[in-house]
This record gives C-alpha cells, structure tokens and sequence, in this order.
C-alpha cells in the first residue's frame, strides 16, 4: 500500500510501516503543505499519516476518493472535518494517552515558570539588567495549599492534578461534562460549575478539546470573574482562550498571570505584546516533545495505520459510526 506522511516523524513510525512493506513517501519539508499540494500528494496514496496540523476538509476528502484511512500522530483532531471523513468513509483515528504524562509536566512547568516569573527574570540576564539585589521588586507568589482548578479533567488534567497534589498539596476543583470519579476518589478532586471554576481557582488550566462550544470559552467575561491573583494555564489548543482579552485582562490586573503552550494563531509572531509581560510565559506547542512521547505517537500512528490496511477497525478510532 501506498502511505503519505505529511511531515517527518520519529524513525520508529516509518520503519514500523516499512517494515510492514508498505510504499511511505515523506514530506520532509518543516513548511506546511498548500491545500493543492496536499490533495495531490494525498491522492497518490492508500493511506495518509498527518504528522502535523494539515487541515482536512469535506473539499480535501471531496477530492481524495482513493483515501481509505487518516492517522493523526496528535490526540487533538479539531483540524478534521469528520463529519466529512465519516460522509466519505474514512476512519480518522489520533494518539491519545501516550502524551499525558509529557504535557502535563509542561503545564507543571508552565505553572511553576509563570508563579516565579522565571522567563522574566531570565531575560534580565540576557539583557544586562540583573544589577543587584531588590527585595520587593518583580516578586512571584507561592503555590503550598493553593486552589488548582481543572477545565477538562481527562487523562493530561488527571497527571498535572497528581502532581500539583502531590508536589504542593493543592487544592483540585475541576468542570466537566461528565464527572471524573477516579480523580475524586484519588485526589479528592471536586466537581463544580463553570463559574464556581472561575471564582474559585488560583490556578486554572485547561485541557479540553477545541470545539464549537469551547472556542474562546475563556474570554473577557470569564476573566473578569476569574480572581486577579489567579494564573492562567492552557496546553490544550489555543482557541480555546481569546487572546486578545487574555492581553487586556493581563494588562489591567484582572488576571495575575498565564503561561501558554498554544497560541492562536499559531505560530505567534515574535512582536506579540504577550511576549513583553514579566508574568506571562510562553512556548512554541511543545507539550509531547520528548523522545520518549514522539517516538510513542508515531508508534501509535503507524499501528493505527496497519490495523487498517489489514482491514481491521483502527484501535484509536475517533468516528467509529464509519464502520456502520
């Protein structure tokens, strides 16, 4: 079978696949494909593996008749129309799991460099401005015994709830759907409503999907409820939060803090204003980047894939009502 990966993975991902015989053909480039050039290298394929953040539209699975199955080597899958994957019959599977252990240590980290204003004080250095010793300037807060609330407590909300439990004894509040019994049972984790999430966090960090009814969730009216010591976390998906009014909100003292892996849009331009606040930290959407979890999800991505040239339903399916 012919199998199109739209962006380098880890080695272990292409020789499972290879190993398997099975033709791959890599785009190797670090730049995205142009929608044209994506349908065209997806239409000479069997099977496609998105190693990136490639959209794929109904116009894509419109034009790609041949494709039989969509690995995504991510667990967010907001960059897929399944409602048209599922139209044309193409089960879209992601990596879920094997990355929640390496993105909740980023969102452990992010709380800690943001608490400290880490990034802040680093940049001091670089720019010669570490000149002595200040006891009342540019200080961060303790976390001991503070409220660590959780906006989408699944597997990654669960590890940084153990951690922050554990590490500091805090506090976990969390909102959901539905409840998370293991987190209560585990971590004494209390369910609440949105707006008690709001009122009560210290820290609040998000870890849903990106949806229609989660787009900019987080916005003016939510920070303005939101206590002015607190410290906002997101390493879910940028849109989730409307940056914009993150800026105001962190510029007029209604927010304390935040600290970022995703953006909107991504990537941020080097002169966001974000960037120049002492209590804002910030990295390029690197939750799952270390070997271990990369070489995992592409493991897992290829497997995906293998489970569906041998016509097997694919073990992470994300639109099951495909097999129907």
């Amino acid at each position: 079978m012919k199998i199109f990966i739209t962006k380098r993975i880890p080695q272990k991902g292409i020789d499972l696949l290879t190993a398997a015989g099975h033709e791959v053909e890599v785009h190797s480039s670090p730049e995205p494909l142009s929608e044209t050039a994506l349908i065209q290298a997806c239409q000479r394929a069997d099977f496609v593996l998105n190693g990136g953040m490639q959209k794929f539209d109904s116009h894509f699975f419109a034009s790609c008749p041949n494709l039989r199955a969509l690995s995504l080597m991510s667990v967010g899958y907001d960059n897929v129309d399944l409602s048209a994957a599922t139209q044309y019959k193409v089960p879209v599977s992601n990596t879920p799991g094997v990355l929640s252990g390496a993105t909740a240590d980023l969102a452990f980290l992010l709380i800690l460099a943001v608490s400290r204003k880490a990034f802040f004080h680093h940049k001091r250095i670089l720019q010669g401005d570490w000149k002595g010793f200040d006891p009342t300037a540019h200080l961060g807060v303790e976390l001991n015994n503070k409220t660590l609330g959780i906006y989408g407590l699944g597997r990654i909300g669960l590890e940084l709830a153990r951690k922050a439990r554990a590490a500091y004894n805090m506090e976990i509040i969390y909102h959901n759907r539905g409840r998370n019994h293991e987190a209560e049972r585990v971590l004494g984790a209390r369910y609440v409503n949105f707006d008690d999430l709001l009122t009560q966090s210290d820290v609040l960090s998000i870890h849903a999907a990106l949806t229609a009814e989660t787009a900019n969730r987080f916005n003016q009216d939510a920070f303005r409820r939101m206590k002015n010591t607190a410290i906002l976390i997101n390493t879910a998906r940028g849109g989730l939060v409307h940056e914009k009014d993150l800026a105001d909100a962190l510029y007029s003292g209604l927010l304390w803090g935040a600290g970022l892996d995703v953006t909107n849009p991504e990537p941020m331009k080097s002169d966001n204003p974000l960037l120049q606040l002492e209590n804002v930290c910030i990295l390029p959407h690197i939750g799952s980047a270390t070997v271990e979890t990369r070489d995992n999800m592409a493991l897992m991505a290829a497997s995906n894939l293998l489970a569906a040239i041998k016509g097997q339903q694919m073990p992470q399916i994300i639109n099951p009502e495909v097999y129907i």
